[in-house]
């Protein structure tokens, strides 16, 4: 874990982003699209208020988060691809599902800052004000049946999120139907791997440290309360048919 002073230094990387505007289509797994007038990715707005979330995430935390980190992800993002007009047709899943294939002098860039901003996307996306308890619908009955209980998942769910080394996501991912939890360093994303990304927790110390500092196991343990499971069963059921 970093120091309150290296934090501080982290929060002060994202300052360079800038409101990109705009908003996502939504199709294989909550891709993040690119505009049409300008064919460059966008910064999806929140759908709530910065407090909204609070006591559980913090309002200075999340305009940090969205407005500072999230930002600089799509400005470099959009400046990785502008080197490449032909790449900037591709959605974001294309170029994760692709890495490989692209020029080498932008691959980490992508890999990065792609990452970033499609994680984020669905972070964003997967919480809401006035929600969380226990799943409901088809994604709970998943769980129970893979897991055993909801209880079971939650506690090995954070449990991966703590001992993940560093900076990083924990996920529940859909593998050719059956569900696991995985976690992946920095801002790679599961579908990278092959892996559909059903619902996923930032475990990055700028998405906790001002509020929980070095405790992040309680952060896990807040961020269930701000669940909004209808988001993650249409996840879920976008997977089935993936």
């Amino acid at each position: 874990m970093t120091t309150r002073r290296n934090f501080l230094y982290l929060v002060g990387v994202g300052a360079a982003g800038t409101w990109l505007g705009g908003v996502d289509n939504a199709s294989w797994a909550a891709p993040v699209a690119t505009t049409a007038a300008t064919n460059s990715f966008t910064l999806p707005p929140l759908t709530y208020d910065y407090k909204a979330l609070e006591p559980h995430i913090d309002a200075t935390t999340m305009k940090f988060h969205h407005d500072k980190h999230h930002a600089a992800y799509v400005k470099n993002l959009n400046a990785a691809v502008n080197k490449y007009p032909e790449l900037k047709t591709k959605t974001i899943e294309q170029l994760l599902t692709s890495l490989n294939t692209l020029p080498k002098d932008i691959q980490t860039t992508v890999r990065n800052n792609g990452g970033g901003h499609y994680n984020h996307t669905m972070y964003w996306r997967i919480m809401a004000p006035k929600a969380g308890g226990a799943p409901t619908g088809k994604i709970a009955a998943a769980i129970e049946q893979q897991f055993g209980s909801f209880d079971t998942f939650k506690s090995q769910f954070n449990a991966a999120g703590t001992k993940l080394f560093g900076s990083g996501w924990v996920w529940l991912v859909n593998d050719k139907s059956k569900l696991k939890i995985i976690t992946t360093p920095n801002q790679d994303s599961p579908i990278s791997r092959g892996l559909y990304p059903i619902m996923g927790n930032d475990v990055w110390e700028h998405a906790y440290y001002l509020n929980y500092q070095n405790r992040r196991p309680d952060y896990l343990a807040a961020w269930w309360n701000v669940i909004n499971w209808q988001q993650v069963n249409r996840r879920f059921e976008r997977s089935l048919k993936a």
